[in-house]
């Protein structure tokens, strides 16, 4: 088919390749633009862009798709379906309906659950036992449109936000291909009931709140995980905990309670199986104790 894909970051370059791959005919991609990154705050194009430069394809980077002239110039195009995967720009009327088939989005949750920015953490941070990847004709409103596919995975007590976003990215990928096999195809209007909004993350929700159950404590270590990283601060020094296990020991939330570096919460405690000192490589807990003593009775910040 002749396609646009729309899409800037790492999940998105997935369904790009596996287009590629399919033998589709990619006509433009748009990514978000260069955007300031590093200690130097140099322009850093986003991954779709870096893909895009490296394999040849025509990429567009505009701020806004508001005006008459980029709408005219997405028309001109003349593609049988658009491909989006976390874009970053609403897209206006006259680009959803240009595209001969529709424009379908590639979205990291059950839906009508966790329509929004951030689903696949607030999944895991929610204490979700399931979600997946919804294939979805789009519409105007925020993740409103009619599923077309869908793919269920299980979301285990361990399950971090990395490893969720890398299986849902291959299942995105590989629904989008076979769903476009199928075009014109019947898709299913979302449910009014059961509807969550999966908000940007903020950076102040990275600090650990061990007044909470130890399951919920978990749940946010992992949904945070590997970025931005859920913090405590331990003897002085900002702590991201990576992964964890939760125990059934107990004492005052927050406080270290063997040479494991077990921490109570508010009911039970979590144990750190992989942590980071600020500017430091993440390591296992062993490494990291044998380098940064924490003793037995320590409170946590």
């Amino acid at each position: 088919m002749k396609l646009v894909f729309m899409g800037t970051p790492d999940f998105a370059v997935v369904t790009l390749k596996a287009l590629v791959a399919a033998g589709h005919e990619v006509v433009a991609v748009y990514s978000q633009p260069p955007r300031p990154a590093g200690r130097g705050q140099d322009l850093r194009p986003s991954p779709v862009h870096e893909y895009v430069a490296v394999n040849g394809l025509d990429v567009r980077t505009p701020f806004s798709l508001k005006s008459a002239d980029e709408q005219n110039s997405f028309a001109a195009l003349k593609a049988d379906a658009a491909v989006v995967v976390a874009y970053g720009l609403i897209l206006p009327r006259p680009i959803l309906e240009a595209p001969r088939l529709g424009c379908f989005n590639v979205h990291a949750s059950l839906l009508p659950r966790w329509r929004g920015a951030a689903p696949i953490q607030r999944a895991i941070m929610a204490g979700d036992r399931e979600t997946g990847v919804c294939i979805m004709r789009m519409a105007e409103g925020l993740d409103t449109g009619p599923v077309c596919k869908m793919g269920r995975v299980a979301i285990a007590p361990s399950t971090t936000a990395g490893q969720m976003h890398d299986e849902l990215a291959a299942l995105g990928a590989s629904l989008m291909v076979g769903m476009l096999e199928e075009l014109p195809i019947a898709c299913a209007e979302q449910s009014g009931e059961g509807v969550t909004y999966a908000k940007k993350i903020e950076k102040a929700e990275a600090h650990i709140d061990f007044t909470r159950d130890a399951a919920e404590v978990r749940n946010h270590i992992h949904g945070l995980s590997p970025f931005p990283g859920a913090w405590t601060g331990i003897q002085g020094a900002r702590v991201k905990i990576l992964n964890c296990a939760t125990v059934e020991q107990s004492g005052p939330a927050g406080m270290v309670l063997d040479d494991q570096l077990t921490i109570a919460c508010g009911a039970n405690a979590i144990r750190p199986l992989t942590l980071q000192r600020e500017g430091k490589e993440a390591m296992d807990a062993a490494t990291f104790l044998r380098g940064f003593p924490v003793p037995t009775g320590a409170r946590l910040s």
